[in-house]
């Protein structure tokens, strides 16, 4: 575990800690420790439990193949075009992370027990939205040093989950141990590892700066970050009290600078309650329907923005697009051609200004409900 410690207010930054310390996944934070913002985890149960929520999701859509667009793929994993490149994530998705080709017969009656499980029961939830897939996750987080699930070698270990979910993880994670456990955790650890400078060189200013710009409080204590494969068709979700990052470690989205972006942009989601109530409030009073996903969408462009400023100092945001600048995750990955062309155009003119210290948070959000 890698914790890198922030203590930000509203008012200022208090300080900036970074405890460089790679421990075992299964021990817990010091508690004499600075108490950090970010408290990175490399756990077993939680990516076993996501490697086999994807790998039910693939195996459904190898059986139900999606038309050539792609579209209604499940998390939209589309097969990749003819000769083109296989990214990481792919590769492990198949398999090949340090995984051998076959497995034994017993192993692969543990294995395909738990895939049938996982398709018949989970992969159809969302991993976010669904409250029963929350718990799962949350629970996999408190009992990461934990050999069992079922409380057999301590009884604080006894999960609670349904026992149809226990037993078929207790018999799968031999195999997922052996065969692909290794190199998901070295993949973590490697992530976590090279995000770890950008948090400590930029972290304390982004933090206060997303604080000030939505006029939140930065969440209180530590906000646990999960790495693991697979986190989902953005690469990347963040479930809220309590405050828990689950971010991919493998998506080709998620690397070198860009990591930091997504790092603060899920952080922001406990951030976003003014922005988004604010926006509800003005279209309100307009008599306008609320538009689906503009506060999202503003998250993406502000932490797109601030991190760019951090990571190119000097340069206006229309360099953004520009080969020197670094380009934010919402312009590089084309999040706004996907449906939120308008919001992209609205946000440019109305709540850059906002951003720009040129107008006042009201105002723009006011500019920005006009627009649409």
């Amino acid at each position: 575990m890698l914790s890198l410690g922030l203590r930000t207010k509203r008012c200022g930054l208090l300080g900036v800690f970074l405890l460089v310390a790679m421990h075992g996944s299964a021990q817990q934070p010091s508690r004499t420790a600075p108490l950090p913002v970010f408290e990175f985890h490399s756990s077993f149960w939680m990516n076993l439990h996501h490697f086999l929520y994807q790998q039910a999701r693939l195996r459904q859509q190898a059986a139900n193949p999606a038309p050539p667009s792609g579209k209604n793929t499940p998390d939209g994993l589309a097969p990749e075009a003819p000769g083109q490149a296989e990214t990481h994530e792919s590769k492990t998705a198949r398999g090949d992370s340090g995984a051998p080709a076959a497995l034994t017969p017993a192993e692969q009656q543990a294995w395909t027990a738990a895939l049938d499980y996982y398709a018949g029961d989970l992969a159809g939830r969302d991993l976010l939205f669904n409250g029963d897939m929350t718990n799962i996750k949350n629970r996999f987080a408190e009992l990461e040093a934990c050999e069992d699930l079922s409380g057999r070698s301590d009884p604080s270990c006894d999960s609670g989950l349904r026992r149809e979910l226990v037993v078929v993880l207790e018999r799968a994670a031999p195999v997922y141990r052996t065969r692909w456990w290794p190199a998901h955790d070295r993949l973590n650890r490697s992530w976590t590892a090279g995000v770890a400078p950008l948090v400590r060189e930029f972290g304390g200013k982004l933090a206060r700066q997303l604080s000030d710009t939505y006029e939140a409080e930065w969440p209180a204590g530590t906000i646990r970050v999960d790495t693991v494969v697979y986190a989902g068709s953005f690469g990347a979700y963040t479930t809220l009290e309590p405050v828990r990052v689950t971010v991919s470690s493998a998506d080709s989205r998620n690397q070198g600078p860009a990591a930091l972006e997504v790092l603060f942009h899920e952080a922001s989601h406990a951030l976003a309650g003014a922005v988004r109530d604010a926006i509800a409030r003005e279209c309100r009073m307009r008599g306008k329907p609320i538009p689906r996903d503009l506060w999202h969408a503003l998250l993406f462009y502000t932490t797109g923005e601030m991190v760019r400023r951090a990571l190119t100092p000097g340069q206006d945001a229309s360099a953004a697009r520009g080969a020197a600048a670094y380009t934010p995750y919402a312009y590089r990955f084309g999040l706004y051609s996907r449906g939120w062309s308008t919001y992209q155009r609205a946000l440019e003119r109305c709540w850059q200004p906002y951003l720009d210290g040129k107008v006042a948070f009201d105002t723009a959000v006011a500019r920005l409900v006009s627009a649409l």
